[in-house]
């Protein structure tokens, strides 16, 4: 009984219910961009640019409005947009050569990166049963990737090779990023971090734009058909953008990729009833490998024991509160 009163803990069901969250929001921003790769439309620096200038607006205006001060240098922030904005468009670009089967496995890569960052740079320590659940939500991933859903796939993709090595630096891109966001995110000020990320984001996703997209964007005939999935993408990802620092502070970066391996099971079960179509039973299996692996993962909080520099124990979260606080930013803005 008190192993399963250690693992339903407030914490541990508000964490698995806001990846899930997120998770669902991820899904439905690959249901947009389908949307718009059947419409010929290929630019996907352009659908992430109107969510970071939703970000710039949004908690720049706050900033403004509070009149506060940066609590983190603005170069740390310009790395960060620039390694965001790369790294969605890494991934975003491996499609274009390689399988669907291969970017979800690879994109896996993410997860280990991490647990490296984390242990390295914020002195995270991760004891056994928070490495059992991550292994048992990979291994849940892993089912889906080798059923016979996607026996099909597999050799799919005009160069494997170079989308491969995209998915590869994009996921490990995430992972600088992901971890980036978890330290400043305990270290400065949510709000700062979303509108400083939204800013350089812009910026950096314009000067792109301007230089590989362009003759894209200028030969697109926009209509309401089209339009729409560009704005529900951009919406999806800010609300995503916006809670992904409080699951950073509440259960950390790996926690925060771990629920993201849920996004292809939500994408199932949409299509299931959505679209009425059928699929392999595998995948039921995966997703509740995967809920498993979350569980297991959360509810293995005694065995990880950090410092100041990784996640917070009792007096940093209270520290970290007060500080919000004085800041007019609590967690729920």
């Amino acid at each position: 009984m008190t192993g399963f009163k250690q693992f339903w803990t407030k914490k541990t069901l508000v964490g698995l219910a806001l990846g899930q969250f997120l998770s669902l929001l991820i899904t439905s921003t690959g249901f947009s961009s389908s949307e718009l790769a059947k419409r010929g439309i290929n630019a996907p620096t352009s659908q992430s640019f109107l969510n970071y200038v939703l970000l710039a607006i949004v908690y720049g205006s706050i900033m403004l409005y509070h009149r506060k001060s940066l609590k983190a240098k603005w170069y740390s922030y310009a790395a960060l947009g620039l390694v965001d904005v790369e790294a969605n468009f890494l991934v975003v670009k491996a499609y274009q050569y390689t399988s669907i089967t291969s970017v979800m496995l690879l994109d896996c890569w993410a997860i280990p990166s991490v647990m490296l960052l984390t242990w390295l740079f914020l002195s995270t320590k991760y004891g056994y049963k928070r490495i059992t659940g991550v292994l048992v939500c990979v291994a849940g991933l892993v089912t889906v990737v080798f059923s016979d859903v996607h026996a099909g796939d597999r050799s799919g993709g005009s160069n494997p090779t170079k989308g491969d090595a995209f998915v590869i630096a994009g996921a490990t891109l995430y992972a600088v990023s992901n971890v980036s966001e978890e330290y400043l995110v305990k270290n400065a000020d949510r709000i700062e971090l979303m509108s400083m990320l939204g800013f350089f984001g812009a910026i950096i996703s314009a000067i792109q734009i301007s230089i590989l997209e362009r003759n894209e964007l200028s030969s697109i005939h926009w209509s309401a058909g089209a339009a729409l999935p560009f704005v529900g993408f951009s919406l999806a990802m800010f609300l995503f953008y916006s809670f992904v620092p409080i699951l950073l502070k509440l259960s950390g970066s790996t926690m925060f990729n771990l629920s993201l391996l849920t996004s292809d099971m939500w994408a199932v079960v949409i299509r299931i009833f959505a679209y009425h179509e059928k699929v392999d039973w595998m995948y039921f299996i995966a997703f509740a490998a995967v809920t498993v692996g979350l569980i297991i993962y959360s509810g293995g909080d005694k065995d990880e024991q950090p410092n100041s520099g990784g996640d917070m124990t009792d007096k940093d979260a209270e520290r970290s509160k007060h500080l919000d606080e004085e800041a007019g930013s609590g967690p729920q803005q």
